[in-house]
């Protein structure tokens, strides 16, 4: 375990005056300090704490107006610039179903929020973020110049917390571990029974839960009828040919705390390094290729016929990026990404006995 003293406020302040530039994700990991930290140790200096009240935060969001939504895990990160509408929020799920702006929320993985002003040259940027108990960011909200600011600061203050202090508690051990269910034992039939007797993709969560399985644990078992593996290359191709083509897909990339979905076509993928980036006008995915452990084509039955997609997992098993076709409820699946998913370059697997 990392014995490290952590710095202080002051020192978490002076080390973002001296690195300007430098990303607040990259100078926490620098100091040694989860994100959420950081921001804390500048409560009082352009960041006030705020509640992390999901319902709240939604329905104080629709008279923002446009926005950049962004939403990330350890090797991808989603944007979309749109307006948060159609919402719904409960006490164990929110959604936000609007055009542009697709979220699947997850209220009780957000334990830290702030709002947060950032001067960058002449200009003055403004942002809600939202954060888990680790620390990790889970939903960040990025004002744009069509923004209604008062808007913005009516809702933080709003949702100001009563405690704005420099300090907060971080729980490491909250994160959690994606693969936790990995090695359990699964009879093989009876997964496949139940794999085939599904009616809805939304039911598979439950399939797994009820088995104790993890996700990659259950496709390496139960065949090519419904989960083979495809090339870690194949994500890349995979891009690249719905750009080429004009095929509408939909992205997902999500953490515990909250999904974001591009659906619709894509058109700039331009590689940087070990990125693959998607530079549309409402829409930017930014991809490390080289975290790609795993890349699988997955098969469910619905009450609409199978549904296809393309799933990536970096080497501790957790997923990283997901694309379907674009399809809508009672709708069946496109014939032409179903020929894409079905016909990237297979990777032979040996089946349990």
């Amino acid at each position: 375990m990392d014995q490290r003293v952590k710095p202080s406020p002051f020192e978490i302040r002076r080390a973002r005056t001296e690195n300007p530039r430098m990303r607040e994700r990259d100078l926490s990991a620098q100091l040694g300090i989860s994100e959420a930290e950081l921001l804390a140790a500048h409560c009082g200096h352009e960041v006030v704490r705020i509640d992390t009240r999901v319902a709240a935060v939604l329905s104080g969001l629709r008279g923002v107006g446009e926005v950049m939504a962004l939403t990330r895990n350890e090797s991808a990160v989603h944007e979309k610039i749109g307006v948060y509408d159609k919402i719904s929020a409960g006490e164990h799920n929110a959604l936000v179903l609007g055009r542009d702006i697709d979220l699947r929320i997850f209220p009780k993985a957000w334990a830290h929020g702030f709002a947060v002003e950032k001067r960058t040259g002449d200009d003055l940027r403004h942002s809600l973020q939202f954060f888990d108990r680790a620390g990790h960011a889970v939903h960040k909200i990025h004002l744009r110049n069509a923004s209604n600011l008062y808007a913005f600061h009516k809702l933080v203050e709003e949702l100001r917390s009563a405690d704005q202090g420099l300090h907060i508690d971080i729980d490491p051990a909250s994160e959690p571990d994606s693969a936790s269910f990995e090695g359990a034992s699964v009879d093989v039939e009876d997964l496949r029974e139940r794999w085939g007797a599904l009616m809805d993709v939304h039911q598979f969560f439950g399939m797994l839960r009820a088995l104790k399985i993890g996700r990659l644990q259950a496709m390496r078992m139960v065949g090519p009828e419904y989960a083979w593996r495809v090339d870690e290359d194949a994500v890349a191709a995979l891009m690249h040919h719905a750009a080429a083509e004009g095929l509408p897909i939909m992205c997902f990339v999500g953490n515990h705390g909250c999904i974001q979905i591009h659906t619709g076509p894509i058109s700039s993928v331009k590689p940087m390094g070990p990125w693959l980036n998607v530079l549309d006008e409402t829409f930017h995915l930014h991809l490390r290729l080289d975290h790609i452990a795993e890349v699988w084509g997955v098969r469910k039955p619905t009450r609409d016929g199978f549904v296809t997609s393309i799933e990536a997992y970096d080497s501790r098993g957790r997923m990283i990026i997901q694309f379907f076709g674009e399809r809508h409820e009672g709708e069946m699946e496109r014939d032409d990404w179903r020929f894409l998913a079905e016909n990237l370059p297979k990777v032979p697997v040996s089946l349990p006995a």
